[in-house]
């Protein structure tokens, strides 16, 4: 019922005002979305047991301000993030465009997030307020002007300081919106920065009792032999998980969209076939030694079967939830658990 008045406001005006919506409507309403009827089928994922497959993706709760109203609409796990070490505003707007026809969002937000102390403070007393206790994923990235060879202390600053709140974390280098970020995924940058990262797990696992997995996210414009290359450091480096994928810089089948000439990165219905075919591909190099989380163009439980089909462990939405509402989440939980 909300969905055409929502759709008649700026992207991102919507998006604020429905989140703001859930956070000040009450759990046991929100919980009417989720049909609870349904007989999910856990997965111990990443050494972590999952009530169900089905999370929501990175970017829709960056400040870790809506998880716990979230969580009433069903999901197995949430993702808050990408946060950075510092506040930061992001790019100029207007950022977000929605493409009705193609079902589909262009954005180039730049990480625009209120900084990892703030996302600390919101997540910390998580197990003790009543509120959301399931897996709970923390995305994090690098500050906008912080030079690249200085990248990876960005992401130890936010590890340090999420590690003890987060089930999970996510390593973000492969948003198209921060100028190099994707330089990150290959060479000496990705050798240096998974050093750093797994240097730091060890240290943190044995400080605070308890192992925390950590997972990388990539993007999907990455060609075959990069994918190959990547998923052999990651076995290398022994990464928990691999997020496949992020948004992409293509405009393939959006030529004919007036955002087509919009700088940002595409997610929706034009990125299923191609998050599908980096998902296989991966899974193809990992033989199983790391579980995939598929993420990217699943708008019906269809896209979501044929994810799994290819490889994937866990499923994350994001574009799909705002062209379908909860009741995606429905329709994906019931055609996992048969």
């Amino acid at each position: 019922m909300a969905k055409p008045l929502l759709f008649q406001l700026p992207p991102e005006v919507s998006h604020d005002l429905t989140l703001a919506t859930v956070k000040k409507t009450p759990a046991r309403l929100l919980r009417n979305f989720c049909d609870d009827s349904i007989a999910d089928k856990p997965a111990t994922v990443m050494g972590l047991n999952f009530p169900n497959p089905v999370g929501l993706a990175a970017g829709l709760d960056k400040n870790a301000d809506y998880y716990q109203s979230l969580a009433a609409l069903g999901f197995g796990f949430i993702e808050v993030g990408t946060v950075t070490p510092r506040p930061q505003p992001g790019n100029d707007k207007p950022r977000m465009f929605r493409l009705k026809k193609e079902k589909a969002l262009i954005n180039r937000m730049g990480f625009n997030n209120k900084g990892v102390d703030h996302l600390v403070r919101q997540i910390s007393q998580r197990k003790h307020s009543g509120g959301f206790d399931g897996i709970l994923g923390v995305n994090i990235g690098k500050n906008l002007t912080t030079p690249l060879s200085s990248a990876h202390e960005d992401y130890l600053a936010c590890m340090q300081k999420v590690y003890e709140h987060a089930d999970y974390i996510t390593v973000n280098i492969s948003s198209p919106n921060t100028p190099g970020l994707r330089d990150l995924q290959l060479g000496e940058s990705l050798e240096l920065l998974l050093t750093t990262l797994k240097t730091a797990q060890q240290e943190l696992s044995q400080q605070h009792g308890r192992y925390v997995p950590l997972a990388v996210k990539i993007a999907p414009d990455m060609d075959s032999e990069d994918i190959k290359l990547f998923a052999d450091t990651a076995k290398r480096y022994e990464i928990d998980g691999i997020i496949a994928g992020n948004t992409t810089s293509s405009r393939q089948a959006i030529e004919e969209s007036e955002f087509a000439s919009e700088a940002g990165g595409l997610s929706g219905e034009p990125l299923t076939h191609r998050a599908r075919q980096v998902i296989s591909l991966l899974a193809q190099r990992l033989h199983g030694e790391i579980p995939i989380v598929g993420c990217g163009g699943i708008l019906g439980s269809d896209d979501a079967l044929a994810h799994q089909k290819a490889g994937a462990s866990l499923l994350q939405v994001y574009t799909g939830l705002i062209y379908r509402g909860p009741q995606l989440i429905n329709d994906i939980r019931r055609a996992l658990s048969t």
